[in-house]
């Protein structure tokens, strides 16, 4: 037997080393897990399976098959794989000190990120399709009242909406997961209003979660995010795609207050006009 893959690239040798002589369904999920990492990474065993075209059975016994405990074990490697394309703070700090030597020049820091910026603009505007960004906003503009969900790195972007909504008459309500109440917060949304969720790799689950919930209740979600295998994506009525440049590491959003400032704006608009 070949010893447990402990991380992304030994899992990766391990299936091309197998590929030849796994059955038909189990080849099927190597296939896709090695296409879509980050869908493996944080959707759920269900959505998983039918994205691959297997019963959620077969994934738990093609991770077994690998040697792993159960689906959840597998799944852990995926996920690690995104921790180390994202480094934690103090090991971006350190690769850019790298870069520019012991002393990280102020100026050269701030053409980085302004470059960045640029970038993460520029592939907004060819990713965002008008059409998309105009249902987007009738769906937002239909709403009694908009929730607004973004955690972690994207939370300043749903606090922004929530400031913006509200300088401009339209009722928002902003999930702050105070107590972890998110769950409560939402509860009171109905099929007449709309939800704007907001998250990017490595997805925030909570928000995944709670969208998730919001589409189960027939609660419209307007999604931004990265991919279309994000795991939003599923939930979502319509979703809007943001894939932000990064420097050092260090990712921009730009691009994404960018896009927050034409959905709210434009859904002011919209329901001026009646």
């Amino acid at each position: 037997m070949d010893a447990v893959p402990g991380d992304y690239e030994g899992l990766r040798a391990l299936l091309m080393t197998r590929r030849e002589t796994m059955p038909k369904r189990l080849k099927q999920i190597a296939a896709f897990a090695l296409e879509h990492p980050e869908e493996m990474a944080f959707q759920t065993v269900a959505g998983i399976a039918d994205h691959a075209g297997v019963q959620p059975s077969t994934l738990v016994r093609f991770a077994k098959s690998l040697g792993y405990d159960g689906f959840s074990h597998l799944q852990q490697i995926f996920r690690d794989r995104l921790r180390e394309r994202f480094p934690d703070y103090r090991e971006r700090l350190r690769s850019l000190r790298d870069i520019e030597g012991h002393h990280v020049h102020a100026n050269s820091l701030l053409e980085g990120f302004a470059d960045a910026a640029a970038i993460s603009l520029n592939r907004m505007r060819e990713s965002v399709r008008p059409e998309e960004l105009s249902r987007a906003i009738e769906t937002l503009a239909k709403a009694n009242t908009i929730y607004l969900l973004g955690a972690r790195r994207v939370f300043p972007i749903a606090a922004y909406c929530a400031y913006a909504f509200g300088k401009l008459g339209v009722r928002a309500i902003l999930i702050d997961h105070i107590a972890q109440l998110g769950p409560e917060q939402l509860a009171t949304a109905t099929e007449h209003d709309a939800v704007l969720a907001i998250s990017f790799t490595p997805y925030a689950p909570v928000t995944a979660d709670l969208a998730t919930a919001a589409a189960r209740r027939n609660i419209p979600v307007v999604a931004i995010t990265d991919s279309a295998f994000s795991p939003l994506v599923p939930s979502a009525d319509v979703w809007l795609e943001v894939a932000e440049a990064d420097f050092g590491a260090f990712r921009s959003l730009s691009a994404s207050f960018a896009l927050a400032m034409a959905l709210a704006v434009g859904t002011a608009e919209k329901r001026a006009e009646g």
